[in-house]
């Protein structure tokens, strides 16, 4: 029987991650996240740099006061200056002050950087390793080499690449790690390399890959193939330029595809992934593996009526194994199967031989000829069906609205003011609002006419409005499309509207909000 090799999991979010554009962590922030990393299962987290920013400093000191389980924290520096003694040096200092268990440093691998930017003999180089790692091992701290550009050191010169290794394993380093520092190197190659330098230090290798060509997770994974036990990486793959290996892809291989145990529980990826997101105040990106919205969504007509019948079908793992769901997506491409398993995720009940299921088909797909999308829009979807369905009463009754725009004479003030006429039974409710826009100002009257009879209303925000420009070539009279986000509590929905005009789009997108949520309660 063979034993699967134990490969360990090194985040670097709380640092390289930070150096990805737009990136930015409080010291809260990083706190949070080194708890929820470390809840996830991470073995090593690196706080960042104590030697370079006060916030990075902040970060150990507050992390003192904290329990991260059996997570290692690390601090990240540099070997020591060239011609000062590594007990002098000022940063190593700061490293040891750090008091963290594990102190991660980096030093040339490449005769390019050694000659070009530190300036020093291959020796002295050599010695700045090996000095560094030993001073701090013989502070009692785990210490991990991060032997930056190695790959191209090594096919530039193979021999000076691994001094500068074999430089670091006499300090006692406990780990060699490998790092990608361009992004260039081709997985054949990280493969071939790595095989190598395991057969010279076995036991010791770790990879450090970035996305330069797009291959951060897959070097990162060949460089297991080859004997490498641990493997350095960001969350969401956040990283300097197009980023680093992204461990939301990674971990999900190595456990599910490779048989590789790294975390307890890996149905919390998605969440993590996310949690994350919403920290750095990103986007989770919708087509990332695993962990995306669109990872499981099927749209074409016969992939849906392939899943239906057997998931595994189009579908490479469980969903929920990682913390996602399958999602059936509608669009003027679905068939009736689409139909039929849209309606039963919103928790209707229709037959295939019903005729409301081709209703409900056509009807989309002329809907979608108009402009209309649905994909981000399932509240707008699942009132469709429940009209068609004859299961939908309206909120209210639409007697009508008014826009208006103000600027005071001197031209420094302006002002949208929206008035909305509804009508519920036998009661007509007028109401004003003014708003920062026509589309703020309309929903700020239609909430104060109906929070009267509904006071629910109060509870939901808009999160986001987009406008697309559906047909572009007729200029200003080209069709919009509007998708509305709404949000109560923890719960969001989204929906959308089309019109030559972009208020009665706007208008469209937020009665659909309201009536979708009242649908539920």
């Amino acid at each position: 029987m063979t034993t699967m090799p134990t490969v360990l999991l090194y985040d670097t979010t709380l640092r390289d991650g930070t150096q990805g554009e737009g990136i930015s962590f409080s010291l809260l922030d990083k706190i949070r996240i080194a708890q929820k990393l470390a809840g996830f299962g991470m073995d090593y987290i690196e706080g960042g740099w104590p030697g370079s920013n006060p916030k990075d400093l902040a970060f150990f000191t507050e992390a003192r006061k904290h329990d991260f389980g059996k997570t290692k924290l690390a601090a990240f520096g540099s070997t020591r200056r060239a011609g000062i003694a590594a007990a002098s040096d000022p940063q190593l200092a700061q490293l040891l002050e750090a008091e963290t268990p594990v102190v991660t440093i980096f030093g040339k691998s490449w005769k390019l950087q050694v000659e070009k930017v530190l300036g020093v003999p291959h020796e002295e180089n050599q010695a700045m390793i090996r000095d560094s790692v030993a001073y701090l091992k013989s502070h009692g701290r785990e210490v991990f080499y991060d032997a930056e550009h190695f790959f191209d050191g090594y096919k530039d010169d193979a021999d000076f690449a691994m001094a500068t290794l074999a430089a670091a394993d006499e300090g006692g380093a406990d780990m060699l790690v490998l790092c990608d520092t361009n992004g260039g190197t081709m997985p054949d190659e990280i493969s071939e390399i790595t095989a190598a330098v395991e057969n010279r230090f076995p036991g010791k290798v770790g990879i450090h890959t970035h996305n330069d060509c797009g291959m951060g997770a897959a070097n990162a994974l060949a460089a297991v193939r080859s004997g490498a036990l641990q493997i350095q990486g960001t969350m969401n793959g956040y990283g300097e330029r197009t980023g680093n290996c992204n461990l939301t892809t990674v971990i999900p291989c190595l456990q599910l595809k490779m048989g590789i145990p790294v975390v307890s529980d890996l149905t919390r990826l998605r969440e993590v992934s996310l949690f994350v997101d919403e920290l750095a105040n990103c986007h989770p990106d919708v087509r990332a593996p695993f962990v995306g919205s669109t990872a499981f969504a099927h749209k074409g007509g016969m992939h849906v009526n392939a899943v239906a019948k057997t998931a595994a079908a189009y579908e490479h793992i469980k969903p929920e194994s990682v913390g996602n769901h399958q999602n059936i997506l509608v669009s003027e491409l679905s068939g009736r199967s689409n139909i039929l398993l849209k309606a039963e995720e919103l928790g209707l009940q229709l037959s295939k031989s019903d005729p409301a299921v081709l209703r409900v088909l056509e009807k989309i797909k002329a809907l979608e000829s108009e402009g209309f999308e649905f994909e981000a829009a399932d509240a707008s979807l699942d009132l469709l069906i429940r009209k068609e369905l004859g299961l939908h009463a309206p909120l209210f009754e639409l007697q009508g609205y008014h826009c208006s725009f103000r600027r005071d004479a001197a031209g420094s003030s302006t002002t949208c003011e929206a008035t909305v006429t509804v009508r519920k039974g036998t009661e007509l409710l007028i109401m004003t609002a003014d708003g920062d826009g026509p589309v703020n100002a309309l929903d700020a009257a239609l909430r104060k006419a109906l929070q009267q009879l509904h006071p629910w209303i109060a509870g939901i925000t808009l999160s986001d409005y987009k406008v697309r420009i559906v047909d572009g070539g007729r200029g200003t009279a080209a069709r919009t499309r509007v998708h509305i986000l709404s949000s109560e509590g923890s719960e969001s929905w989204g929906t959308v509207g089309v019109s030559d005009n972009i208020i009665e789009a706007s208008w469209m997108a937020l009665v659909d909000s309201l009536e979708f949520r009242a649908s539920k309660r």
